[in-house]
């Protein structure tokens, strides 16, 4: 049976002294320009809240309020009603017993809307629940994944192609209709899935018995399985077609990019292949072109690093490197660098491979190793175009290092990217890779290291002591007890899919380098630079500023000590002594990042 008011709503509202007969009359006069129910006209027009009328209908319908952000929901329930019906209808189903489907709705007294569902679950017996709408919307898009319609189209494609792996260019069906329509869907789906979950990265990994398909969700890659391995070639084929490479070309990898439409966002797909044993393995870059170039702010540069960063921009000519392993947010740095750069009085010339975003006023070039376009040639060019400013998208050789570094000293501010752990051995990579220390010394004025780490979520967190052995590496590594210091960590709920994490956050460190480093490089004396660098009055390593955001309840410690080298022991005073009952107490922590931080997905 049905709950069911026993007046209407609105009445019911006065009586109860919710609301006024003329806020009443006002809001029913309102209804028909608004196009809305009663109770979100009410809301609308703030004469009463939400919540207020979620507990004003619990009580009287004798329902429970629920929080979806906290509960667990049966991805099985979900498919009982169809998208389209639970976004209409504003209900979801959350768990099925069996013999009874739970249901939450935010309007359980629209009697339509009730049988409209009673008639989508087939007569079965449903009981109801309250939450607030926002919460349902959102819901909507966390829950309704495009999984089983994934797992459905690789059947059809499975089907339409038999069990063999080999796929039949001849029969591939241009005009759209067909087994091609039907690969077009498969990959159509599988992007709006990875923009619903906020993927950065797809992989397309075939294996012998099964098809698996991992997208980078904050970092962490999550992998769905699909028995029809025979489709990978029928997947590889259509996006080396749309990406516009040598389709006929298996053994050799080859990068290319395409842009597509997902969820009113345009969305620029970078796409890299790569034979393996079983096949090509295809990873894909998502990149946002709608959400624009972010600012210093928005990418979590700390102000005052920011006003310090700012500083060594102005300057009219010199080196910025920033570094950190693959995807840790580089060329947004240099993006966000170039937007504040950006002038009608620079000229501005970049050299990518590939062109991320498109900045207007700037002019952009991508490499083209194939016809002889790499970076030095570029390089050479630029610097005959009359620049003020020069991006290039990473010193990957000799040749390109020492142009960039002569372009510094020609009076040319030069920005540029470095794969290494952390800024002070990005200073002695150039020494490695063959640049004189009186050059370096004269051309680099600033590098900034990098990492992303993943975010608290915001709906679950809560604070804890740290465990004791926590508490002893933090105390190696701040110098100081930290025992009245709250941290904080997530158990997981619905709005973090039960990760306890809800997006990134990027860690800076900067180095400037004053006269103690400058006179080190020109002795080409590595150590004296290593021990002046760490002693600048302004230098943070990134463990360290990763503390302050676990502090701040940003981050969690696990997230802290990913960005600590090893755990060395070390000795208490007494062990000095060379005593040998004396056993080593604890761990010491190293500040310069993990090497495997670097092993993450292509650039």
């Amino acid at each position: 049976m049905k709950p069911q008011l026993k007046k209407r709503l609105g009445d019911l509202l006065v009586e109860e002294q919710l609301v006024t007969e003329a806020q009443l009359g006002n809001a029913l006069k309102e209804q028909r320009n608004l196009g809305l129910k009663l109770g979100a006209t009410l809301i609308h027009l703030g004469y009463i809240s939400e919540d207020q009328i979620l507990t004003f209908l619990s009580r009287q319908l004798n329902i429970d309020i629920v929080d979806l952000l906290k509960v667990k929901i049966d991805p099985n329930a979900v498919q009982l009603i169809p998208e389209v019906h639970a976004r209409r209808l504003r209900a979801l189903a959350i768990h099925d017993n069996g013999e009874v489907v739970t249901l939450v709705v935010s309007d359980p007294a629209d009697l339509h809307s009730l049988d409209v569902l009673s008639t989508l679950l087939k007569g079965r017996t449903f009981e109801l629940m309250l939450a607030r709408e926002d919460q349902l919307i959102e819901s909507f898009d966390r829950v309704y994944r495009r999984t089983k319609e994934i797992a459905s189209f690789a059947v059809k494609l499975s089907e339409e192609h038999g069990e063999t792996s080999a796929f039949d260019v001849s029969g591939l069906d241009l005009g759209g209709e067909g087994s091609d329509a039907t690969v077009v869907k498969l990959l159509q789906s599988l992007f709006e899935d990875a923009v619903q979950v906020g993927a950065s990265d797809i992989h397309i990994e075939p294996d012998e018995k099964v098809l698996r398909i991992r997208q980078r969700v904050d970092g962490v890659l999550q992998e769905t399985l699909l028995p029809e391995s025979g489709i990978a070639s029928a997947l590889v084929l259509r996006l080396k077609l749309m990406s516009q490479l040598d389709i006929s070309e298996k053994r050799m990898p080859q990068d290319g990019r395409f842009n597509i439409n997902v969820k009113g966002k345009s969305i620029d797909i970078r796409v890299s292949t790569m034979p393996i044993q079983e096949g090509e393995s295809v990873v894909m870059r998502l990149l946002d072109q709608s959400a624009g170039v972010l600012s210093f702010d928005e990418i979590g540069i700390p102000e005052n690093l920011q006003e310090r960063l700012e500083l060594q921009l102005k300057r009219p000519n010199g080196l910025i490197l920033v570094t950190g392993p693959t995807g840790s947010g580089k060329t947004t740095t240099l993006y966000s660098a170039l937007n504040i750069l950006n002038a009608p009085g620079s000229k501005i010339i970049t050299v990518e491979d590939p062109v991320e975003y498109r900045l207007p006023r700037v002019n952009q070039v991508q490499v083209n190793s194939k016809i002889g376009l790499d970076f030095s040639t570029v390089l050479r060019t630029a610097l005959r175009q009359d620049p003020d400013i020069l991006l290039v998208g990473e010193m990957r050789d000799n040749e390109t290092m020492e142009i960039g570094l002569r372009g510094a000293l020609t009076g040319h501010l030069v920005l540029s990217t470095l794969h290494t752990n952390d800024a002070i051995s990005s200073t002695l990579r150039l020494l490695d890779m063959g640049a004189p220390g009186y050059l370096v010394a004269s051309a680099l004025r600033a590098v900034v290291a990098q990492r992303l780490i993943r975010r608290l979520c915001e709906n679950c967190k809560t604070s804890h002591e740290p465990p004791f052995e926590q508490q002893v590496l933090l105390e190696q590594l701040t110098g100081e007890p930290l025992t009245q210091t709250p941290f904080y960590s997530a158990p997981g709920c619905q709005r973090c899919q039960f990760t306890g994490y809800r997006g990134r956050i990027g860690v800076f460190e900067l180095l400037e380098l004053d006269n103690a480093m400058v006179s080190a490089l020109r002795l080409d004396d590595t150590e004296a630079f290593s021990i002046a660098a760490k002693n600048s009055t302004y230098f943070q390593p990134l463990a360290i500023a990763a503390l302050d955001y676990a502090k701040q309840g940003i981050t969690s410690l696990e997230e802290v000590f990913k960005l600590v080298d090893r755990f060395e022991k070390v000795t208490s005073a007494s062990s000095a002594s060379n005593d040998p009952k004396n056993e080593p107490f604890e761990n010491e922590l190293t500040l310069a990042p993990r090497d495997d931080q670097t092993k993450d997905y292509p650039n």
